[in-house]
């Protein structure tokens, strides 16, 4: 079978067989003897050939005005297209000649959209002129969109604003660096008293989010990015966004001075120079989320807020990887070794993340994948568990500090002061350890004999036992662990009596320290008032092992004839000499001796004063008729005196002194 092709007749044959037709008709209708059907049949072809000589006349009126259409669709398109190709030999940028410039860009792009919707809508021959005219308009909007998400790109690199407050300047927060009480090792006698606490308040940044570019632009962006996603051009523009949108942030962390180190950079890194990467995390974290990235979703909300969730999209992407960058840097403390002098600094992580939590989840609500918040969530997870390995590691190393020689002077031991300036260091920390300490397997319950308190009468069968904290449980199990080793470390000393000076000095600064600090709310009275108690005996015990021996010289207990009461002289004046001997020695021995505590030196001194006085006038003054006056080398005004002179650290000698 043959191929069979169509035969259209052309306007002008129609035409001629419609007229044809109509004169058969008018022709066959004057006869007088047609019937009335036939005349009927007549009449109704004559009512179709009208139609379709109607039709036919419309049509031919159509296809004129289309052409003429065409024809006007064909100019304005030529005036949009050397519209938009002169721009392309200009190489200025479109908006920074002028809002006239631009908007006439504008109006010629938009036009063009809907010459396209306009040819869209014809009947088109693909080969036909309407064909071609809209692929002319389709390069002339690709030419146009091109050059738009050119404008875009400029226009955002070129009204970016910075932005770096004074008031919540890193520089500011240094100025304490060098005099910080930044803990070094346990081995470290030039421990300070306290370490400075970071914070920059949710208050101080929370009306400080700013605009990332100027808000002049904002409407022009916002224009370009109705045009492009009107185009079909979404993705470019969106990419756009993203890549300036990234660009701005990794200036944002340049300029807040964040370097890009792997983990095994971090972990390699020294204390020192960790410290204050740690120091400059914590800052940069607050401002880097509630400032930074609060603008950037405000502005990719002001531009893309219109188009479902695409506003979400691009600012994911564009953070996302500045973010991690930062994440990346907590990962790597949080897999490092637990050493003490991290605690302090990684608690400060573990808050500061812990707090901009909900910021995090608020700006990453509509993240698909849901990486960011994830990742911070297991970053939270890590350095939980980083604090509280790394405090059980600092109970063991106190543990396990030991020492070969004993402290010199008796005074407080580094590792007392230590100790103690650590936990009073976590007391701004409480709650979080509180959440972190809870399930460490310590009692939560802890109870004290009454005959370790003096405040408590004597009754074997009364106890006190209350509840505490997890950090109060730990803090105390922490000292209880120091005086052990303190314990240990007294045993170094020959001298009984300065290996309880040793201990009064070092528990009664613990028990200062506590008083004085925020520890007081966590330990509780009850704490204090046991170790005063410890103290105060210490102190006692100092006073029996120095004193006791020397006192005794002081009775009347062999210094009498045999089988008499009279007092012999001789026996009398070797007693004073005996006595003179001690207290030189004494003397000689515990000026050297420290006690750093101006009240608790004082109040050692006026004890031991009133005891030595009291005896020795007492028995000079019994037996001052058997004295002479060179058997009296001083007098109680002298020894009181001396008394005064000892525990200060400098050796003195009484020898060659003289009676005043």
């Amino acid at each position: 079978m043959g191929d069979c092709k169509p035969v259209t007749p052309t306007l002008e044959g129609e035409e001629d067989l419609i007229a044809a037709a109509q004169q058969i008709v008018m022709a066959l209708e004057t006869r007088r003897n047609l019937t009335s059907d036939a005349r009927k049949i007549l009449a109704d072809l004559g009512t179709q050939l009208s139609s379709i000589t109607k039709l036919s006349e419309n049509k031919k009126e159509e296809e004129v005005e289309e052409e003429e259409g065409l024809g006007e669709i064909k100019e304005r398109l030529n005036i949009i297209r050397d519209k938009v190709m002169n721009w392309e030999v200009d190489e200025s940028m479109i908006w920074d000649c002028g809002s006239e410039e631009a908007y006439d860009y504008v109006k010629a792009v938009d036009e063009a959209q809907k010459l396209i919707e306009t040819l869209e809508s014809l009947c088109l021959d693909r080969h036909g002129e309407e064909s071609e005219l809209l692929c002319r308009a389709h390069d002339v909007v690709h030419t146009a969109m091109v050059r738009l998400e050119e404008e875009f790109r400029h226009m955002l690199v070129q009204n970016r604003q910075l932005f770096e407050p004074e008031h919540v300047s890193f520089r500011s927060s240094e100025e304490d660096v060098e005099n910080e009480g930044s803990i070094i090792s346990i081995g470290d006698e030039s421990v300070e008293d306290s370490v400075p606490r970071d914070s920059i308040s949710r208050r101080s940044l929370g009306d400080l989010v700013f605009d990332l570019v100027h808000p002049t632009v904002i409407p022009d962006l916002k224009c370009i990015a109705k045009l492009m996603f009107a185009s079909g051009y979404d993705r470019e523009c969106t990419q756009a966004f993203i890549s300036g949108l990234k660009d701005a942030l990794d200036d944002c962390l340049f300029m807040l001075e964040v370097e890009k180190l792997s983990i095994e950079d971090v972990l390699k890194m020294e204390w020192g120079a960790l410290n204050s990467q740690i120091r400059r995390w914590i800052w940069v974290m607050k401002v880097f989320v509630r400032v930074y990235l609060a603008s950037e979703k405000r502005l990719s909300d002001q531009i893309f807020g219109g188009f479902d969730s695409c506003s979400s999209i691009c600012f994911v992407e564009a953070s996302k990887s500045s973010m991690l960058q930062l994440l990346n840097f907590g990962e790597a403390i949080a897999l490092g070794p637990r050493q003490p002098e991290k605690l302090v600094r990684i608690l400060g992580m573990y808050e500061v993340l812990a707090d901009l939590i909900p910021d995090i989840d608020a700006l990453y609500a509509d993240e698909i994948d849901s990486c960011v918040r994830n990742e911070c969530q297991d970053l939270l997870r890590r350095l939980g568990y980083c604090v509280k390995a790394t405090f059980l590691e600092f109970e063991n190393l106190v543990a396990s500090n030991a020492s070969t020689t004993p402290f010199p002077g008796g005074g407080i031991h580094h590792l007392t002061r230590y100790v103690m300036n650590y936990i009073k260091t976590l007391t701004d920390y409480s709650e979080t350890l509180n959440l972190l300490l809870k399930d460490s397997g310590k009692e939560t319950s802890v109870s004290f004999s009454p005959d370790l308190n003096p405040t408590v009468e004597d009754n074997s069968s009364i106890r006190s036992s209350y509840c505490v904290s997890p950090t109060a449980l730990h803090f105390r199990s922490l000292i209880s662990i120091l005086l052990c080793n303190l314990d240990d470390k007294s045993k170094l000393y020959k001298e009984d009596s300065l290996r309880h000076l040793f201990l009064m000095n070092n528990i009664h600064y613990m028990t200062q320290k506590v008083k004085d600090s925020e520890l007081r709310t966590i330990l509780g009275d009850e704490w204090i008032r046991k170790h005063n108690w410890k103290f105060q005996q210490q102190a006692m015990n100092y006073e029996r092992a120095t004193w006791s021996s020397i006192l005794s010289l002081l009775r009347d207990e062999g210094i009498h004839y045999p089988g008499s009461n009279s007092v012999s002289r001789t026996l009398l004046k070797e007693r004073m000499q005996s006595f003179y001997v001690a207290f030189e020695e004494v003397y000689k021995i515990q000026t050297a001796w420290l006690i750093p505590d101006v009240q608790l030196r004082e109040d050692l001194r006026i004890s031991t004063s009133v005891k030595v006085i009291q005896a020795y006038r007492t028995f000079v003054g019994r037996h001052c008729s058997n004295l002479s006056d060179k058997s009296i080398k001083y007098s109680a005004d002298d020894l009181e005196s001396f008394l005064l002179d000892l525990f200060e650290g400098s050796p003195r000698s009484l020898h060659n002194s003289y009676r005043k």
